[in-house]
């Protein structure tokens, strides 16, 4: 079997070039995403991104404590950034949202429509997973990541991904909530490591701590010798992200 065999045979010879044209006419509206979010989010560092689960319930622990780390970290001056979803999303925001530094929700479009939580001071939808997931980056002093499903391994796999090849600055990457992520550190060890597959140290990029103080004080102990804003070299760094 040949490659052309599973061609549509009916396709017109026009029809490739009008779908050339429209994918080079979306480049344009993928600009545009990253035009508009960093105008719109240049002025909110420092800040924390935060991820987890959108289908956690508003009296489920995971919620109630989301919402704990991100009023602290609100309240000690951090914008604090989410996926502006529901779930764990909106308790980030919702706990923000009632502290002192701003709220921002980070939405995406999705096929069953991802409602936007009402907690945002500030809320910028996407239509591409991989701006959202650059601004995710590029305006985050800090990941703090709570309990959730491939989309939030997506990001914090990314996150790591970006420290380990030095395409991006080290910022701390905390994991919350020791039961859920204990599995998943252990086989790092057990394979990732031990198959050398990735080196010690690359663990080294995540810690894991349960107390919502506790998150706040990594954060500052991170950059107790520096300022918050990227230094010139890292800044050069993140522009060729």
């Amino acid at each position: 079997m040949n490659v052309k065999d599973k061609l549509p045979a009916d396709l017109p010879n026009a029809a490739v070039p009008q779908y050339n044209a429209r994918e080079s006419w979306r480049i344009f509206g993928i600009m545009s995403e990253f035009f508009e979010a960093t105008e719109r989010l240049s002025a909110i560092r420092p800040a924390v991104s935060i991820f987890g689960s959108a289908r956690t319930p508003a009296d489920h622990p995971y919620y109630m404590l989301a919402e704990q780390i991100a009023r602290k970290l609100s309240d000690a001056g951090f914008s604090v950034i989410s996926g502006g979803g529901p779930g764990i999303m909106e308790a980030v925001n919702k706990g923000a949202f009632f502290g002192k530094s701003p709220s921002i929700g980070l939405n995406i479009q999705l096929p069953h429509e991802q409602q936007a939580n009402p907690y945002q001071d500030i809320s910028q939808t996407f239509q591409h997973f991989f701006a959202r997931k650059f601004m995710f980056v590029k305006f985050a002093s800090a990941y703090v990541v709570m309990p959730g499903g491939f989309g939030t391994l997506d990001e914090l796999l990314e996150a790591m991904t970006l420290m380990q090849t030095g395409k991006t600055r080290n910022i701390p990457i905390i994991l919350v909530h020791t039961p859920f992520w204990e599995g998943l550190l252990a086989w790092f060890k057990e394979r990732l490591v031990s198959e050398r597959m990735i080196n010690p140290e690359d663990l080294d990029l995540i810690q894991l701590i349960d107390d919502p103080d506790q998150v706040v004080e990594a954060i500052f102990k991170h950059y107790e010798t520096r300022g918050f804003l990227p230094l010139p070299d890292e800044h050069e760094l993140m522009l060729n992200l």
